[in-house]
């Protein structure tokens, strides 16, 4: 049976915790307890009176002390007494205070446990209430949102209907055209979600209801400045529309809602209802949360004075239970109505009046994990590891990598299987930080905002990664085996070039196969990342941005690669043609320079939109990056110059330095040296202090891995490039390291705040709140 301790650490709610009941230091307290009553009972049970003439008298006197006893248990043995008292922020607050009715023979660490039980009881409800508060008046406003919105629309289908009955009436269009045209007012729509407006009750007559849009259109406008009062991060979507609906509301509000702006007019109104309709499912989700957040505090309170009643023979658990039901986080029923009134709103508005399609937009079921991917992740890692046996085996016996075969094969097959390694192996630690973030609890959906329905787990990553090596290997296989049997060069080395078109055909497929929802958001992920400056930079994106710099030379290799088929050296088995030339050393440059230029412009996007200094120096960061990886490159095509040695050591040492502090202190949030953990941070996910300081060094050794370029080591064409791919390895791994440590301190934060809900920004907003 489960302990009821480790139940209540895995349903609790990571960003809440330090709100909860705190179990474990209640426990604490009532072992003290027990031990505190363990000298007295071994007093009493070394005491023997043996028999005597005296054992009738003691009889009678032992009933009557059961009696007495008795009647004591009957009796309250404490008074929770409910104190108010001002409060700094909400008014008066109330406040449970117990007292010691009977006297324990182990009174002061009885006394200090209900002192605990108290102060978390009033904790509970303190936080209780003000998530309440703050859920109550988000659906207040959202309320208001959804209000104007069907003002708006229903104002538009009356304008249209009005324009289309006097063209009908001039002879312009047939009565039957008229009527089916009237009626697609009110069904046309680009999403499945229904438009009906709602009726207005103060709004008898059109010109009334004009009036109240145009009223609206006054008092309720549009800005961007909402989602930096709230927490959370916007969508670029929102942005866009936001921007939209500023221009034409608060510049010309009369205009945006004339005649001749109806279809863009109704697009506004259904992107300002996909927001409205965002906003209502993560209200439902809050007040969810903050449901499952009363009942088990309840849990906790009535589990931890059962035992305490088991170890003190007493019955205080009654009492205090009944205070607690009658408090506030239990007593209040302001979150059930509330969840009951989104529920019918939304199915209402949003769902064309049917509960069940409402109802899976508000508590979608999430899919359980099927033993089928342990098996295809099992058999492709066994399929992987013995064609990578087959292919070792006879890439020996062909002789593939002896001096006269070795240029041809390690400059034209190479870099497409090397690049295909480096992916599999970014996928196989990206399924390790899946499946880290999960075991200690991180929310990774929640800071990423994926969708928990439709986001990777980590056997989806490790099925992707095994699948891919499988196939990679296979066709290893495959073009040696033909290239051994004959088969000329310019026929084989297609091969390579096949999978690849595979992979990225399978990339952008539009069919809903093979993970279509993740391979479509990497894309939109990778499009934002190469307009930076555009868009309003996510976590995901500067986090997806951060693993391309440690994919330098993936997007080295896929540029050989891409060199190699399109130039058709394939064909006549030059591969000098993409080695030399001027415009190789500028791509180079410039594939050098890509990753570390999406990163500094997404720095100085932030800084625009956030104002904060932080990012303009952490641009500065991948600057100093982009001028160490420039003289590296550099001083590779001339390394008998002293000057760019110097110059070499220099940059890189300075970019080194600079990406160590970030990554410890900023990244991480370590090296604090007032921290109660020495040189970390006060809170710590993983219990094992000494985890933090192998990876301070491991992540450190790694960083300086560049001194392979000062070093130069003299070795044959096969061992430079296994040292590049192995090099390239260590940078993929390092980063996965980096990854989990990233994530855990903005998990942190997010706990630290108690972010469990995101704010959904709003299309109108009441400009009397300024």
């Amino acid at each position: 049976m489960v302990k009821f301790s480790k139940e209540l650490e895995a349903q609790l709610i990571p960003e809440w915790k330090e709100a909860f009941v705190n179990y474990w230091q209640l426990k604490k307290h009532v072992k003290k307890i027990k031990l505190a009553k363990k000298p007295k009972q071994i007093q009493n049970a070394n005491v023997d009176f043996g028999i005597s003439i005296f054992d009738p008298v003691r009889f009678v006197v032992g009933k009557i002390s059961d009696h007495f006893c008795n009647a004591r248990e009957n009796s309250e043995v404490i008074q929770v007494k409910r104190k108010v008292r001002e409060g700094e922020d909400d008014g008066n607050e109330e406040v449970y205070e117990t007292e010691l009715v009977q006297l324990f023979s182990e009174e002061d660490e009885v006394k200090l446990f209900f002192e605990q039980l108290d102060e978390e009881l009033n904790k509970v409800n303190q936080f209780y209430k003000t998530r309440e508060t703050e859920f109550v008046e988000r659906g207040e406003i959202l309320n208001k949102q959804l209000q104007i919105l069907m003002e708006r629309k229903q104002i538009l289908s009356d304008r249209r209907r009005k324009s289309l009955s006097s063209k009908s009436s001039a002879g312009f269009l047939s009565p039957s055209y008229s009527s089916s045209a009237r009626n697609s007012d009110y069904s046309e729509s680009p999403t499945e979600y229904s438009e009906s407006p709602i009726e207005t009750p103060q709004s008898p007559q059109k010109e009334d209801a004009s009036a109240a849009v145009e009223r609206n259109g006054a008092n309720f406008v549009v800005s961007q400045k909402q989602s930096k009062t709230k927490k959370g991060n916007p969508t670029r979507a929102i942005s866009a529309v936001t921007s939209m609906l500023w221009e034409d509301l608060v510049k010309n509000p009369k205009k945006e809602l004339g005649p001749g702006n109806d279809f863009i007019n109704r697009k506004k109104n259904q992107c300002a209802e996909k927001m409205i309709r965002g906003a209502f499912v993560e209200l439902y989700r809050g007040l969810g949360l903050l449901k499952t957040y009363s009942s088990l505090n309840m849990v906790a309170f009535t589990k931890i004075l059962k035992k305490f009643d088991k170890v003190s023979n007493q019955k205080a658990s009654a009492t205090y239970l009944e205070v607690a039901k009658r408090s506030y986080f239990l007593s209040s029923d302001k979150v059930v109505r509330q969840m009951d009134e989104v529920e019918s709103l939304f199915t209402k508005h949003f769902a064309n009046n049917d509960r069940k399609k409402a109802m899976k937009f508000l508590r979608p079921h999430h899919h359980k994990d099927s033993h089928m991917l342990t098996f295809f992740v099992g058999l492709f890692t066994g399929c992987f590891v013995t064609l990578f046996s087959v292919y070792g085996i006879l890439a020996h016996l062909c002789g593939m990598f002896s001096p006269t075969t070795e240029a041809s094969y390690m400059e034209t097959v190479y870099p497409i299987f090397s690049m295909f390694a480096l992916l599999s192996l970014h996928l196989f630690m990206y399924g390790c930080n899946l499946f880290m973030w999960k075991s200690s609890r991180i929310n990774y959906n929640f800071i990423f905002e994926f969708q928990p329905a439709t986001a990777l787990k980590y056997r989806d990553a490790f099925l992707i990664c095994t699948s891919l090596m499988t196939a990679v290997v296979a066709a290893m296989v495959i073009h040696l085996v033909m290239l051994s049997n004959g088969f000329s060069p310019r026929q084989v080395d297609a091969i390579p070039g096949i999978l690849l078109l595979l992979f990225i055909t399978l990339l952008i497929c539009p069919i809903n196969i093979f993970y279509r929802p993740t391979r479509f958001c990497f894309l939109r992920i990778i499009r934002n990342i190469v307009c930076s400056p555009f868009y309003k930079v996510l976590m995901v994106d500067f986090f997806m941005a951060d693993q391309l710099t440690s994919q330098i030379p993936l997007l080295r290799l896929m540029e050989s690669a891409a060199c190699y088929f399109i130039a058709g050296s394939f064909k006549t088995h030059h591969y000098e043609t993409c080695k030399s030339g001027k415009s190789y050393r500028e791509v180079a440059y410039v594939i050098s320079f890509a990753p570390y230029y999406f990163r500094a412009m997404q720095c100085a996007r932030r800084w625009h939109d956030e104002n904060d200094l932080n990012h303009l120096a952490n641009l500065g960061k991948y600057v100093s990056a982009m001028v160490a990886a420039g003289a590296r490159l550099t001083y590779t095509r001339d390394p008998t110059s002293k000057l760019w040695i110097v110059i070499v050591l220099i940059t890189s040492f300075v970019a080194t330095v600079y990406q160590l502090y970030w990554d410890f202190v900023k990244d991480w949030g370590l090296l604090n040296p007032k921290s109660k953990n020495p040189w970390l941070r006060d809170d710590l996910i993983v219990k094992n202090k000494s985890i933090y300081y192998v990876s301070i060094a491991f992540n450190f050794f790694l960083r300086i891995a560049w001194l392979e370029t000062v070093m130069r080591f003299t070795v044959g064409l096969f061992e430079s490039r296994l040292l590049e791919f192995f090099l390239a390895s260590l940078e993929v791994i390092r980063r996965g390291h980096w990854n989990f440590y990233r994530l855990e301190n903005e998990h942190l934060n997010n706990v630290g705040k108690f972010r469990a809900v995101k704010a959904v920004p709003l299309p109108f907003r009441d400009t009397d709140s300024d």
